[in-house]
């Protein structure tokens, strides 16, 4: 005849699907009722992530398991772990994902996303990057836009990877390290690769890669909300998100979907960068706004969060002996922009 005893014993090894820790370590089974005549039984159990189709899958498990000992009704109750408790967990969880990813602990996922192509996502996830390494932090790039990839033209690099062992080395410019599907392109050819190759190729850039110690891994995501900008939500640990759009509320409508994606996959979601926002003449001073006003602000107000900065219509500085075509010097106009947005960025990370 089956007890409460037994029935804990045979629960306590069930582990919680989001953390990996056994029932018996997280205390998760908080009640077991038996009716008289033993052929019901009544358990209440605490998950960290309650309502998930992991808890369907996990509820499958344990009504299986206490049938197979001639229970004949299973009543299941599922709560949320205490939050302190629950806290605690996921981020331990998180980071343990985080070395396995990378090899390391201690990196802040930053992803840049927008909802359509063409507002600048990539220019500000290159000047970001660089701003970030001016302020002493030690930074990398995944240039994760795997059709639409810019980041190695944009920063004027013409060296590739080298392979020592069985790690990628990437490349480095301006102080930082940088891995692109257009570094295994030649000549500019289209990418036609199916969904498994591509999501293939973003695992290698993150566990084939030797990236060593950094501060900040910037993740320049495919526009939108597609299959690959999923993948790579999914492949995260855990991740900060800056969204990208220009003043005009259409852009700023469709970026409010990269928004919700990125809350769904449950990252955070610290700030929206508007860019384009105005032209200013050098003769007059006066602003033109020539995408309209007020974008930003609006999917800063849908999405909760804060505009990070607003980058006017300008062209990096030509410098003769430097080819980096979408990068902004130190002390261009658009360079202290990108600075007092790495310092606002810096801050919210803690770091």
């Amino acid at each position: 005849m089956i007890t409460e005893e037994h029935i804990r014993e045979l629960l306590n090894p069930v582990k919680d699907p989001h953390i990996h820790k056994t029932f018996e370590e997280t205390g998760a089974i908080e009640n077991i009722k038996l009716k008289e005549d033993k052929n019901h039984v009544s358990i209440k159990i605490a998950l960290t992530e309650p309502n998930s189709s992991e808890q369907m899958q996990l509820q499958q498990e344990i009504v299986g398991m206490l049938k197979k000992e001639g229970v004949a009704t299973v009543g299941l109750r599922f709560t949320e772990l205490p939050e302190e408790q629950r806290k605690e967990y996921l981020e331990a969880a998180n980071e343990e994902k985080e070395a396995n990813l990378i090899g390391q602990t201690g990196t802040q996922f930053i992803s840049i996303a927008s909802g359509k192509g063409g507002v600048g996502k990539s220019t500000v996830t290159v000047n970001l990057a660089i701003a970030l390494a001016r302020l002493g932090k030690k930074v990398g790039i995944v240039d994760a836009d795997i059709y639409g990839f810019s980041v190695p033209d944009m920063m004027g690099i013409e060296n590739r990877p080298q392979v020592r062992g069985e790690k990628i080395i990437p490349v480095e410019r301006f102080g930082v390290q940088v891995i692109s599907m257009g570094f295994f392109v030649e000549d500019n050819s289209p990418i036609i690769w199916r969904g498994p190759m591509l999501g293939k190729m973003l695992t290698s850039f993150f566990k084939e890669v030797e990236w060593g110690d950094l501060d900040y891994l910037l993740l320049d995501l495919p526009p939108g909300t597609g299959d690959i900008a999923l993948d790579v939500q999914e492949l995260l640990p855990s991740s900060k998100q800056v969204i990208v759009t220009t003043p005009h509320p259409t852009a700023a409508f469709v970026a409010a979907r990269a928004g919700q994606m990125a809350i769904k996959a449950e990252h955070e979601l610290i700030g929206i960068v508007e860019n384009m926002s105005y032209f200013e003449s050098a003769i007059t001073g006066q602003r033109e706004y020539v995408f309209g006003e007020g974008g930003g602000d609006k999917l800063a107000e849908v999405l909760e969060t804060e505009v990070l900065g607003r980058l006017p219509l300008q062209q990096p500085y030509e410098e003769e002996d430097v080819f980096a075509p979408g990068i902004y010097q130190e002390d261009h106009p658009t360079g202290k922009i990108f600075l007092s947005i790495a310092n606002k960025i810096n801050k919210r990370c803690g770091k």
